[in-house]
């Protein structure tokens, strides 16, 4: 797999890539370095685990939990439940170590593990460099009472969306909502949140199996759902990955509202509610212009990271900044959640159209993107994205768009592939330069 640690946690072909072996030890390797680092000082250590719904997910969680138990640490076991509420009950647990099992958007085949420190974020770079680098190392194994203990948190589920319901800004009655829970972790929690606001639910792929997490369904296929909102008549739809830790929308009409939109709608319904700190939102390189445009002219800041929620989070931590996320739907509001949540944000999303009485489509509007082509080109060596004749086409495609665009070429922090995105002033300009620099990364890169 090369290096293991990618932008979100370590993914790959479950059984083939990311084994139980792996699993196992890339457990006791976090617990030997987090107690080297004094995480688990004067106490008994604590890990909770969480999955999402794809069958390999039973397996690793079985490894995980035996690689903690296995080095001393004692393992709550909360079962399927979204990312971001494994992330929230890490934090009201008081544990020092939360573990996710989930490769989030990908296909089912994959898996991933996906680690949070105390208090629900996720590790730190250098951590996971050092749970890489002590890897299948000789160590001392605890016996007798030492042993690490397993129980499971049926409670998890209610802890969950209770706290959710209480963190909305508004109810959500009168309002006729489509969620698509992509077969995944948000099948039960995002259905059940909602309707407790007063909303009326329709659900799809909302009955996982274990085996159709993702397919043709979740935040990264919505043409169904865009289908069942115009049908129902629906206020709304929301989209959920397998791990529920992304939200995208649509409005009435099935048009996307995507994370930029929802971003730029909660900023200005914080700002209004006193509650966007500095007037500031975080947000990463691969925004559309079109929303820095709108937030300038709303008098709010913008600071930009490098793709990955986690960088959104540590630029949230250091400038103590309230909201951060991606234009993919990562969206962190920190006053009330650790890391990015997908219920959290379709509530708070929701709550505004019912604050306010305008659609969701006024609402988006805000934001008016420029057209923003994303090519991924598979086959290649990521790690070589630099080279020289790809650069020079980079900058010959950015002189050609001058101020009427921008180009970003990246390595995807999660799959093997190099990412190619090209805003320009038209969709054909824009799609008739990132083909083109596709095809120089695709010729050059090639493996």
């Amino acid at each position: 797999m090369g290096r293991l640690f990618g932008t979100d946690g370590v993914r790959g072909i479950a059984n083939v890539d990311l084994t139980a072996e792996l699993a196992l030890e890339l457990s006791v390797a976090a617990a030997h370095v987090l107690g080297e680092a004094g995480v688990f000082a004067g106490h008994r250590p604590l890990a909770v685990v969480g999955r999402d719904t794809r069958a390999s997910g039973e397996f690793l969680e079985a490894a995980v939990v035996a690689g903690l138990a296995s080095a001393g640490v004692d393992v709550v076991r909360v079962g399927v439940l979204p990312t971001p509420a494994v992330a929230r009950l890490t934090a009201a647990l008081r544990a020092d170590l939360g573990v996710v099992l989930s490769a989030s958007h990908n296909p089912m085949p994959d898996n991933g593990i996906k680690l949070f420190a105390r208090g629900g974020h996720k590790l730190a770079d250098d951590l996971e460099h050092a749970i890489e680098a002590r890897l299948h190392e000789p160590w001392r194994r605890p016996t007798g009472a030492a042993v690490g203990r397993v129980r499971d948190y049926p409670e998890g589920f209610e802890t969950y969306v209770a706290a959710t319901v209480a963190a909305a800004p508004h109810r959500l009655d009168g309002l006729r909502v489509v969620v698509d829970c992509a077969n995944g972790a948000a099948s039960r929690t995002t259905p059940e949140a909602l309707r407790r606001l007063g909303a009326d639910v329709v659900t799809i792929a909302a009955e996982p199996d274990g085996v159709n997490i993702n397919e043709a369904c979740g935040s990264t296929h919505m043409d169904r759902l865009r289908e069942v909102v115009v049908a129902e008549r629906a206020d709304a739809g929301i989209a959920h990955d397998g791990d529920a830790d992304r939200c995208l929308g649509l409005d009435a009409a099935g048009e996307l509202v995507d994370g930029d939109q929802i971003l730029a709608v909660l900023a200005l319904a914080m700002r209004d509610a006193g509650r966007l700190r500095h007037d500031t939102v975080v947000t990463t390189v691969m925004s559309n212009q079109g929303f820095r445009i709108a937030m300038s002219a709303a008098g709010v800041q913008v600071v930009s990271t490098a793709v990955g929620d986690r960088y959104v989070l540590e630029a949230m931590q250091a400038g103590r900044y309230s909201l951060g996320g991606e234009q993919s739907g990562h969206v962190i509001l920190l006053d009330a959640a650790p890391s990015g949540d997908g219920l959290l944000t379709a509530v708070h999303l929701l709550g505004r159209v019912a604050a306010t009485s305008r659609p969701l489509a006024e609402l988006a509007g805000v934001v008016q993107r420029l057209p923003q082509v994303l090519l991924n080109v598979p086959g290649v060596d990521k790690q070589r994205s630099s080279d020289p004749d790809v650069l020079a086409a980079v900058d010959a495609a950015e002189a050609e768009l001058g101020a009427t665009g921008r180009v970003l070429l990246r390595p995807s922090g999660t799959e093997p592939l190099v990412r190619v995105m090209v805003e320009a002033a038209t969709e054909e300009g824009a799609r008739s330069v990132a083909e083109r620099l596709a095809g120089v990364v695709a010729a050059e890169l090639a493996l």
